[in-house]
């Protein structure tokens, strides 16, 4: 399978492309960092020899960036069986007194990064359906904060729950086309949004964690799709 990953070069982006490296599937990934997408390259070629990996840096909260990745997809001429949605970012505030911009912010990268790569990449993967039955799946990073409100969590979890509201619209428009939607809802997951935080004693999850859901969820046969993934700490959320 050719998988396309956003913001691959950290967290739950990058261990979701070590899993599908580590089955034998081509990936294309992309991340707005430069110098860690590269370096995430170079360790899985070198974990993975053999790997077919190509990786295209681009800052995803920039349309006209969102646009030239997409083209270069399609200039590769691949059937994209897999896109992983996951670029995004968090940062706190609550709606009363966050900065200016904040919103227009956490939209433009935890939602129109995903809205406009789809559109521009759909009508690649309709007619690669259409034409060679080719299955295609497409899996959006929502969050827990998709789904209640939470306190500081202000325009992130806004973005987050509009991020749902495009996946579950994508689901139904995308049925008769037979490709698959699935919205994913991690809770706390130890990645960089947490800082230095000590997960010594295990209370949150690992990216990995959520990378294996998703593999699982890919490996299906066509008839079955899971919608929506929700998962988190095994002592509830913090």
């Amino acid at each position: 399978m050719n998988v396309v990953i956003t913001g691959a070069s950290r967290g739950i982006g990058k261990a979701v492309a070590e899993i599908f490296a580590a089955n034998g599937h081509s990936l294309y990934i992309c991340s707005k960092n430069e110098t860690a997408l590269y370096a995430t390259m170079k360790e899985l070629q070198v974990k993975y020899p053999g790997l077919k990996i190509k990786a295209k840096a681009r800052d995803l909260s920039k349309k006209e960036e969102v646009e030239n990745f997409g083209q270069w997809l399609i200039d590769n001429s691949l059937t994209i069986d897999v896109l992983v949605n996951n670029a995004g970012n968090f940062l706190p505030g609550s709606v009363h007194n966050e900065e200016e911009g904040l919103l227009d912010d956490m939209m433009a990268v935890n939602l129109y990064s995903a809205y406009h790569l789809t559109r521009k990449v759909l009508p690649h993967m309709m007619k690669q359906s259409m034409l060679h039955g080719s299955r295609g799946h497409i899996f959006n990073m929502c969050s827990i904060a998709s789904l209640h409100a939470y306190s500081n969590g202000g325009a992130y979890s806004i973005s987050k729950f509009a991020l749902n509201g495009f996946s579950k619209n994508l689901r139904e428009e995308l049925k008769p086309h037979h490709i698959k939607v699935t919205s994913v809802f991690p809770g706390a997951v130890l990645t960089d949004s947490w800082g230095d935080y000590d997960n010594s004693n295990k209370r949150i999850m690992e990216a990995d964690d959520i990378a294996k859901m998703i593999y699982a969820a890919s490996q299906l046969s066509p008839q079955a799709c899971v919608e929506e993934i929700t998962i988190r700490p095994q002592l509830g959320d913090l």
